[in-house]
């Protein structure tokens, strides 16, 4: 890990979803922020990537990316999602990188590049953010 989570931030994102596909946050620089996520056990039933997967391991990177460009106390949501498949993945880790295209009080749009274990890009995607009032 280059960049640890903010203090504030720590174990907050994780989810269910998150453990049962094997998402891993491992970079959390707020201009470049990194997962990863296994190929084995998220394949249909073709032997591919399954594409809900990749969108989850992207909803999960842009949601983490929008919470630390918010800051401690807040509470964001997805509420666009766009995704492109350019490459199926069928072996190994897919790795996600999420750079920020706009962060702004309300709203925050990323795009996310995924690419397999040869560097090859598999997906693209952009995710829009919204930022919500402090948590109860």
């Amino acid at each position: 890990m280059t960049t640890a989570p903010p203090e504030w931030l720590s174990g907050s994102m994780r989810s269910p979803l998150d453990d049962k596909l094997g998402i891993e946050v491992v970079d959390f620089d707020p201009d470049r922020l990194v997962a990863t996520m296994p190929v084995a056990g998220n394949e249909q039933p073709f032997g591919l990537l399954h594409g809900g997967a990749t969108c989850a391991l992207v909803e999960t990177i842009g949601s983490v990316a929008a919470a630390v460009g918010a800051g401690p106390g807040k509470q964001v949501v997805g509420i666009e999602l766009n995704a492109s498949y350019l490459r199926a993945a069928t072996s190994g880790t897919v790795t996600a990188v999420c750079t920020p295209v706009r962060r702004g009080r309300t709203l925050s749009t990323f795009l996310i590049e995924v690419t397999d274990d040869a560097g090859r890009t598999t997906a693209t995607a952009r995710l829009t953010c919204m930022t919500l009032s402090d948590r109860q």
